[in-house]
């Protein structure tokens, strides 16, 4: 794990690597346009953040659809400005509604917008939106703005700057990838995305229906999940979005020969029958001051008003302070002295105290350590790191809780709650939870409500409106036989 010194050591030379400016041919205007990234190292920018995507958010193992991404997304690429660039597709673990493309052909999906959509048409209108922003190199100038006014970013959750280094390098790149487009961006990307969808013979119109959808959910949305914002937050609305894509949709499929374009509702509802709906208790949930982990089988508390962020690549809680923190990841290690005494040499630290202990019958490793350095005045600061390495099973559970040496005496007891308490998961109902799915129903009546048909299957009433939502419809909207709409299956 790198320090502090070398990720900005690391980032300052990228910066310095992609000011060299030379002159390009924009793709998509055909205009000569200044750029600071050739396309060979925007490729190389790609391939070096998709691992860090995944690791940090999981993919969701879903072939079927992966697969129709995959093929449609590939379809469009040969037919958009940048036919020769190799596109590559992903469907993240994450709840949270958006879809995003990095430099170099790299699209992301949440499972969260494709429970969101309806049909086809609006999948293939957001991936061609997706597309566009990569062939008009939109992500490359997004970042290139960045880096000119910042050649380095700190994690910044909590105030001790040091803390950064054992969130790892993950924090920053997520900065990076998620930095806001210009509305001119959005513009041209929706632009792109009606060419692009309408190209491959599908209704852009269903694209124009989706951004209604996500400007009815802008207030409910909390604004991210596990590090991922909302699609508003990094695409937004150019003004006058929906009267624009239609308008626009019109004029292509007044030019393009096909009389007919597809919308292709129930292949798709039946495509996402059985997605993950929200989030998955599965990869760990916190209940009346408790964390679980079904799948890994264990627990541990968290003290009262501290803050749990969870992500596959580690846990992060904060107290509202936020001038402490305590970091828990996982090891493939089987060894915890090693894992401990790697963690010592990598990340510089100087050992105080160190012992063997067992912890509700597992077999753990305590250190004690700190790291001197100076702030932004110059003055020299002492950061304080108590650490528990645990064996369980094949792998070890690292704890660090880190802050300031004159906060420690008052954030210890905190940490040693938690840490100490660290234990297997063996109660049943935790262990067999499982997540909300999306299911399937099509409609037998001859004609009912969606309200009625709610009331049919059972869905509580305190849902209604977001189901309605998820299906695009109003409670008041009639529904014919064989017409499909999603409930939860849980």
């Amino acid at each position: 794990m790198r320090t502090i010194k070398t990720l900005l050591a690391i980032l300052l030379t990228v910066s310095l690597v992609i000011l060299i400016p030379s002159c390009a041919v924009n793709p998509v205007t055909g205009k000569k346009q200044l750029m600071f990234m050739t396309e060979e190292q925007e490729i190389a920018m790609g391939a070096q953040y998709d691992p860090t995507v995944i690791s940090t958010f999981g993919l969701y193992e879903d072939e079927e659809l992966l697969n129709f991404i995959t093929e449609k997304g590939t379809e469009i690429g040969k037919i958009s400005h940048r036919p020769n660039l190799q596109f590559h597709f992903r469907v993240l673990d994450s709840p949270v509604v958006n879809a995003f493309a990095v430099p170099g052909g790299y699209v992301y999906f949440t499972r969260g917008i494709l429970a969101q959509f309806n049909n086809e048409a609006e999948l293939l209108g957001v991936l061609g939106h997706e597309i566009g922003h990569v062939t008009a190199r939109h992500s490359v100038q997004q970042q290139t703005r960045q880096q000119l006014s910042q050649f380095a970013l700190a994690a910044g959750m909590i105030a001790v700057p040091e803390v950064a280094q054992f969130a790892g390098e993950a924090t920053a790149a997520m900065e990076l990838l998620f930095l806001s487009f210009s509305r001119a961006n959005e513009r041209e990307a929706d632009q792109l995305g009606v060419e692009y969808s309408s190209k491959v013979g599908y209704d852009a119109h269903k694209m124009a229906d989706f951004f209604e959808v996500l400007n009815r959910m802008q207030g409910g949305e909390d604004g991210s999940s596990a590090g991922i914002p909302i699609w508003m937050s990094t695409h937004p609305d150019p003004g006058d979005r929906t009267v624009a894509v239609n308008q626009k949709t019109a004029e292509w499929q007044a030019q393009l020969p096909q009389q007919t374009y597809a919308v292709n509702s129930n292949d798709y509802l039946k495509m996402i029958d059985g997605i993950v709906y929200g989030e998955n208790p599965r990869h760990g949930f916190v209940e009346d001051n408790m964390f679980y982990h079904p799948d890994l089988a264990f627990q541990f508390p968290i003290p009262k008003s501290w803050t749990l962020i969870n992500s596959p690549l580690q846990v992060q809680i904060v107290p509202e302070s936020k001038d402490a923190a305590m970091i828990f990841e996982l090891s493939q290690e089987k060894d915890a002295d090693a894992v401990a005494q790697k963690t010592i040499s990598d990340l510089q630290l100087k050992l105080i105290d160190k012992s063997n202990v067992n912890l509700n019958g597992l077999n753990a490793v305590v250190t004690l350590s700190e790291r001197v350095s100076q702030n932004d005045a110059g003055q020299e600061q002492v950061l304080k790191i108590l650490s528990y390495f645990i064996k369980k099973d094949a792998m070890v559970y690292t704890f660090h809780g880190l802050c300031l040496d004159e906060n420690f005496s008052q954030h210890k007891p905190a940490f040693e709650s938690t840490m100490k308490n660290f234990a297997r998961l063996t109660n049943a109902s935790k262990l067999n939870i499982q997540p909300a799915r999306i299911k399937v129903i099509s409609i037998n009546s001859a004609s009912v409500s969606l309200k009625d048909a709610f009331d049919y299957y059972k869905v509580p009433q305190d849902k209604f409106e977001e189901m309605a939502l998820l299906n695009n419809r109003k409670l008041t909207d009639e529904l014919k036989r064989g017409d499909m709409i999603k409930i939860l299956d849980k």
